[in-house]
């Protein structure tokens, strides 16, 4: 009840900004202004194709992402000498906005989905893999002597041992994950695509066209929120 009415009191302050003439009309828009341009894009199918190459780009980049990340930090989680070497460095990585490696990605992947794919990848990469490396170290020492004197294989050790003991930093990178790889992809579809939500945000906002790309801005913000909300369902254990 209480967001609904902080959602009430935001959206009755938007509409008085467009009211009160100090802002430039076109810029700002009233609602009913965005209600037309959401009538507007949900009635145009092109919307629905661009809306599916995006969420295709993003499921593969959070994919790609989430398992070269879990992997990566099993191992560096699981050694001390790999953790001492390598770790620093995913450290000062992490932080780095990934969108300067987009040139590279344009070489050797194209202008195609495939850049997309990479610089979301590359983004959720991060997140997950400390997440897991931080989890692999929370490990109880005995839970891993168990797996040993039970002489379980490897993918015995991760499957019963590791991710049930690691699950919460495990959901919580991948959360981050997903995040940063939605931010990747549509940040690289407006910087150079002919497809995808990006582009036609950077394409409606060089035409001017503001009540599409407010429309368009609250279909990415919807799609966001749906996909942190089915995460957090997934990750509750009482919904398991």
């Amino acid at each position: 009840m209480l967001r609904i009415l902080i959602a009430a009191i935001l959206l009755l302050i938007w509409q008085a900004m467009a009211m009160s003439g100090l802002f430039y009309q076109d810029v700002v828009l009233g609602l009913p202004d965005i209600a037309r341009g959401m009538a507007r894009l949900l009635l145009d199918p092109d919307f629905y194709r661009n809306l599916w190459i995006t969420v295709a780009e993003i499921l593969a980049a959070s994919a790609i992402g989430s398992l070269t990340g879990l992997v990566c930090g099993m191992v560096l989680g699981g050694s001390r000498i790999l953790e001492r070497a390598f770790e620093r460095y995913l450290y000062y990585l992490g932080p780095t906005p990934k969108i300067i490696f987009f040139p590279l990605m344009i070489l050797w992947f194209g202008v195609g989905p495939g850049s997309k794919v990479a610089l979301g990848a590359l983004s959720c990469f991060f997140p997950v893999a400390l997440a897991v490396a931080a989890g692999m170290r929370e490990i109880p020492f005995i839970l891993k002597c168990v797996g040993t004197s039970l002489r379980a294989t490897p993918l015995q050790k991760t499957l019963k041992i590791y991710l049930p003991a690691m699950r919460g930093p495990v959901i919580n990178g991948l959360r981050m994950g997903f995040g940063v790889a939605v931010i990747g992809v549509l940040l690289a579809e407006t910087k150079l695509s002919n497809q995808g939500l990006g582009y036609l945000v950077i394409q409606n906002y060089q035409h001017f066209d503001m009540q599409a790309m407010y429309a368009l801005l609250i279909a990415i913000f919807g799609l966001a929120v749906a996909a942190n909300t089915a995460l957090s369902h997934w990750a509750d254990p009482n919904h398991r």
